[in-house]
Formats: C-alpha cells, structure tokens, sequence
C-alpha cells in the first residue's frame, strides 16, 4: 500500500514528494478507527510551524482532510463503528498520509459525515469551514445585525466566512481581487426562500485605485465594520513592496481606519507588528485584534469538544 510524503533537504529549498510503499498498518488501538479514505484535499505544509514546535521529519505526510469509511474501531470507540461515513482532519503529529488506501486515526478527530455531502465536498471544505467558523464564531462573536469585511470573498475561505455572516444575520462586504472574482461575489445568492445576494456590497480593488476604507464608511455611514477577516496585509509602504501585493492588499493602517467602536480584527497575518499609534487608535476605539492560526484546535487537546463541534457544524452545513 503506498502513501504520499514530502520531502525538504533544507530551509528554503523545493519540496519533492515521493510515494513510500507502506507495511501493513499496525494493529488498532482502543481509541483508534481504521477509515478507507474515499477523499482527501490537499492543503499548504507548513514546514515553519512544524519546525517551532518540534515535528519536524524526514518524511512529512500529505494530505490530512479526509473523508471515508469506517473499516473497523478499538474496543474503547464510542462515537462509531463500522460502514460510518466519516471526515476529519489528520493531526499535526500524525505519521499517516491522507493520499493512503487506508488510515488510522483517534476517533477525537472525526465526526459522522451526512448522506446528502458526497466525498470531495466534506473533504475539501473541512479545512476553510473550521477556520471561518473559528474566526466568525470564536474570534469574534458574530451576531444579527452586526457588519462584516470579507476580504478576498471569492476564495474558498471567504465564500464559506460569508455564507456563516450571512446566516448568522450579518451584513457583509467584501473585496474582490478580479473582475471574475466581482461577478462571482455579485451572483451569490440564498439558495431557498428570497433569493436576496449574499454580499451587501462587493469593492473590485483590483485597479488599485479604490480606497477599502472610505467604501467600508460610506457604506456603514461613517461607523465602521463590526468584523474584518483579512487574507493578509500590507505592513510597509507602497515603495517598499511589490506593486502586485500593493494592489490586492490593504494597509494595516486602513483596516484600523475602518473598524468600527468595539470591532473586531481578526487577521491571517503572521508577522502582523503594530505601531505605538496604531494601538493607540485601537485603544479609543476599544477593538480587538486576534490571530487566526489554522492549526489552534490541534496544538493543544484541552478543548477538544469544541473542535469536535466546529467540525460537526461545518459539516452539517455543506451541501453538494
């Protein structure tokens, strides 16, 4: 049985990847579920994280979102048993490869998978679900009325941030990067009832001559959003950067300009660094700045139960 893995010599350096013929898998242990894996998504390895936080290996497996069947379960398994319909994502310290036959895995990171989700989608949604629904729910409380930016709407994590605002009863806006991005933004509608658009208003900063910030007061009558999820931003000035990444991405200094009193920043940003007038501005205005890191529910199992229904949610909540 073979199963995909990457391979980095040194920092900085091209990844290969190289199919590893696998022996049979060990036997299951109480809390283990042995899934034939139907789908797996493929998503961005972060060699960085992994080497701060002391997982770094020869071989790193590929492919951690998957969805499949239950084969079999230890004998202290609870939640499942065998013929399930299963998705989850593999654990950072997994040894196991998604792009794999068949995996082991602890039944704390799986949940039932609906009849109506067929494969590729529960797999290849897992992954942005929980971030949106971490950064909306978690991060930021989003609730009736409120007013959320959606930057880069049209990527998979922004269509699904907001389809949950718009569920929750927010008023969202959002940025679009393309003229195809802006009329894919423009068709998203409710898919029953009064098929009212999704997206409030849609700002095409794809000339880069639009100012994020005025268009979010003017649209807010000068109060300012409530939420901002970013897809990164522009820390220096416009010289000191691409012309490329300064067209698609705000200043740090316009989303502070548009967040309203009590707002929340919630920011994709790594190496986000904040100048004394910045905290300043955020201070009078009372609002918040957190970090989205993908991988928070898997660096530490002490609120594995909220995990564990953000997946179920996600889930629920995707249709074919």
């Amino acid at each position: 049985m073979k199963a995909l893995y990457c391979q980095q010599n040194s920092p900085g350096e091209e990844m290969t990847f190289v199919f590893q013929e696998r022996e049979n898998l060990p036997p299951t242990r109480d809390n283990d579920v042995k899934v034939q894996v139907r789908a797996c998504a493929l998503s961005w390895i972060d060699t960085k994280l992994l080497s701060e936080i002391k997982l770094e290996k020869e071989l790193l497996p590929v492919g951690r979102e998957i969805s499949g069947v239950v084969l079999e379960v230890g004998r202290k398994v609870t939640f499942f048993q065998p013929d399930d319909e299963v998705v989850g994502i593999l654990p950072l310290d997994s040894e196991e490869s998604g792009l794999c036959e068949v995996v082991l895995v602890h039944e704390h990171y799986l949940v039932r998978k609906p009849e109506k989700v067929c494969w590729v989608e529960a797999a290849g949604t897992v992954r942005d679900g929980v971030r949106a629904y971490t950064a909306l729910h978690y991060l930021s409380h989003v609730s009736p009325g409120k007013t959320v930016l959606v930057m880069d709407g049209a990527s998979p994590f922004g269509t699904i941030a907001i389809q949950l605002a718009q569920h929750r009863g927010a008023k969202v806006i959002s940025t679009a990067y393309s003229l195809e991005d802006k009329q894919y933004l423009e068709r998203l509608r409710l898919p029953v009832g009064i098929r009212q658009p999704l997206v409030a208003r849609v700002i095409d900063v794809s000339n880069g001559k639009i100012d994020v910030a005025e268009s979010c007061l003017e649209e807010t009558g000068g109060l300012g959003v409530d939420i901002v999820l970013d897809a990164g931003v522009k820390l220096y000035s416009a010289e000191d950067e691409s012309a490329s990444k300064s067209q698609l991405l705000p200043h740090k200094h316009d989303i502070i300009t548009l967040l309203g009193v009590g707002g929340h920043w919630i920011t994709t940003e790594k190496n986000l660094q904040l100048d004394p007038p910045d905290s300043r501005s955020l201070f009078l205005k009372g609002a918040t700045v957190s970090f989205l890191n993908d991988e928070v529910w898997n660096l530490s199992n002490i609120q594995q139960g909220k995990y564990l229904y953000i997946l179920l949610m996600v889930i629920l909540n995707t249709d074919c």
